[in-house]
């Protein structure tokens, strides 16, 4: 008989039960994991809800207006399908994701939603969902009066948007702007980024034939609208001046009055 191993086991068995062991293994949340989601409305949401030293817990799901378990480990609770869950675990076991997915996001999803462990007590971390709808603006509407001889600078905005729009068309009295046409001087710069798009109309020595309504129109918005009257002599307080919207980027503004010039000559 080893005397060694058996003056050595109970030792080593009180160390496997002592405190500081227990509390290693014991399941916790990722706390760097981010709890603000923003979903576009129609798409996929997911909230994703990572554990470590999960051990043989459970890991579930439940929407925090009506205490509705939606899903728990791998199984889903609910009748309504767009939900599901996800799993993925790493190789070493430390840690796994939980995802819950809502597909075709909708405005009554928005909400707080608990992510569980089956601790005892329970462990919860609170997501809070916000399912956001696209919206195009054009700045200094609804009406814009510009002086005849000066230069229209309509500036569209698209907010609330996962990805940017695949195609940005400008509309003048309902009919697709021509940057080509005999009137020439008509330019468009978009720049596309993270949450925002912008989108400039320039259209360069306007007359009193540009007066009329103008529209944006993205492929993943409402369109917006503004009326522009182009005055002879006249300057109502609502004219555009230099400092109506947005001031372009520099590198925006060296491309305008390239396009512009090129356009005139």
């Amino acid at each position: 008989i080893d005397r060694h191993a058996i003056q050595t086991r109970p030792r080593q068995q009180l160390l496997d039960h002592s405190p500081e062991v227990k509390a290693k293994l014991e399941p916790t949340f990722d706390f760097s994991q981010n709890t603000n989601v923003t979903a576009l409305i129609g798409k996929t949401a997911y909230l994703t809800c990572r554990v470590r030293n999960l051990g043989d817990k459970t890991v579930s799901w439940v929407r925090h207006r009506d205490i509705h378990i939606l899903t728990a480990g791998a199984y889903t609770y609910t009748s309504d399908q767009r939900f599901q869950a996800l799993h993925k675990q790493n190789t070493g076991h430390e840690w796994s994701e939980w995802t819950l997915c809502i597909k075709w996001a909708q405005k009554r999803d928005q909400g707080i939603y608990e992510c569980q462990i089956s601790t005892a007590p329970m462990k919860s971390y609170q997501f809070h969902l916000n399912v956001v709808v696209p919206t195009a603006t054009i700045l200094g509407g609804p009406e814009l009066y510009v002086g005849a001889g000066s230069t229209i600078n309509l500036t569209c905005t698209i907010h609330f948007s996962s990805e940017p729009p695949v195609y940005i068309f400008w509309y003048y009295n309902e009919n697709a702007l021509s940057y080509d046409s005999p009137r020439g001087g008509v330019s468009v710069i978009t720049e596309k980024g993270g949450d925002v798009t912008t989108s400039w109309l320039l259209i360069q020595t306007a007359q009193p034939s540009d007066s009329g309504e103008y529209s944006c129109k993205p492929s993943n918005a409402n369109t917006a609208s503004i009326r522009v009257h182009v005055l002879n002599g006249e300057r109502p307080e609502a004219m555009q001046t230099g400092t109506a919207g947005p001031i372009l980027s520099s590198s925006c503004l060296l491309v305008s009055l390239i396009i512009l010039y090129i356009s005139s000559v």
